[in-house]
């Protein structure tokens, strides 16, 4: 693994102040109708289409993207409204201005240390429950990754379904080298890369790029440049129009219950019974029958 230790111009880089939040707005889009949005600050701006692709995206640039309370409970919000808007196939997640997310507010963790324990340990909850609420999410969830992305901003990345990086992105695990452990992301980490990955990457806290984030699994793929992002886009989200949004969201759950289980006679009841309902419902017996019928799904015309 490369040794690049950040120098100080990557610190000055990252010198990230707070900033207020800024009045709270609603967001109307027809992904979302309807739903509670209250919450949801220009701090997270959402955009959808309708083909049923939708973009979240970290919006302080001026800030590198860095995350205080106030920013996770807009993520929070954002994410968990898509659980249950229907008709959607992807969701993006992005940061605003080139940067996916420098991590951490400074401003903020600042704040963190005067803290007692049992404050610490509410307050980091609401991260973990964003990360949650994230990888939940029935849709494929797929970063976009340009710039940096550390701490917890590579934690984020880690809890997407997908990653595309632009080429000199930086990542890194930082926290050690403050004293600190990556404590709330780890668990979508070590999904991500296996534990022994994780353990390289937590221990030395080195910095790395996208080609090294994609060898180690933490992306899935290295484009060339910004622009090359948008190719991207439309290529993904013009094949999943041919995917049932019902049946994306079932397949997910299927491999979010089935990691790691031991094959026995429940799992193997389980899932014969998940396939039966599979097929007697209603995108199951249009896909079929459009599939005999050599036609389109309803879904993908």
């Amino acid at each position: 693994m490369p040794d690049t230790t950040p120098t100080d111009a990557d610190l000055n880089a990252m010198d990230i102040t707070d900033a207020e939040a800024r009045e709270m707005n609603r967001i109307a889009h027809p992904m979302v109708a309807g739903a509670d949005t209250d919450a949801v600050s220009d701090l997270v701006t959402i955009e959808s289409t309708q083909d049923g692709a939708v973009f979240i995206t970290i919006n302080r640039p001026d800030k590198k993207n860095a995350f205080d309370a106030r920013t996770i409970g807009a993520l929070y919000q954002a994410f968990e409204t898509l659980h249950g808007a229907d008709h959607i196939r992807v969701v993006f997640v992005r940061g605003a201005g080139g940067t996916f997310s420098a991590g951490a507010d400074l401003t903020w963790m600042a704040a963190a240390a005067d803290w007692s324990e049992s404050d610490n340990r509410s307050d980091a909850m609401g991260l973990a429950k964003m990360l949650k609420a994230l990888h939940d999410v029935p849709a494929l969830t797929v970063a976009l990754v340009e710039g940096a992305a550390m701490g917890g901003g590579a934690g984020i990345v880690a809890a997407c379904d997908m990653a595309v990086a632009v080429r000199g992105t930086k990542f890194a695990f930082s926290e050690v080298k403050l004293g600190l452990i990556p404590a709330t992301i780890a668990p979508y980490v070590i999904e991500a890369v296996g534990a022994r990955r994780a353990r390289a990457l937590f221990l030395t806290a080195n910095m790395f790029d996208a080609d090294y984030a994609a060898h180690v699994g933490l992306v899935d793929a290295v484009v060339p440049d910004a622009a090359a992002l948008d190719g991207f886009i439309s290529q993904l989200s013009g094949s999943l129009a041919a995917c049932a949004p019902g049946a994306m969201g079932n397949a997910k759950r299927l491999v979010h219950d089935v990691a790691h289980h031991k094959v026995d006679h429940s799992l193997m009841e389980d899932t014969a019974h998940r396939i039966a309902r599979a097929r007697v419902s209603k995108e199951g017996q249009e896909g079929v029958r459009a599939f005999l019928d050599k036609r389109k799904p309803r879904w993908a015309e």
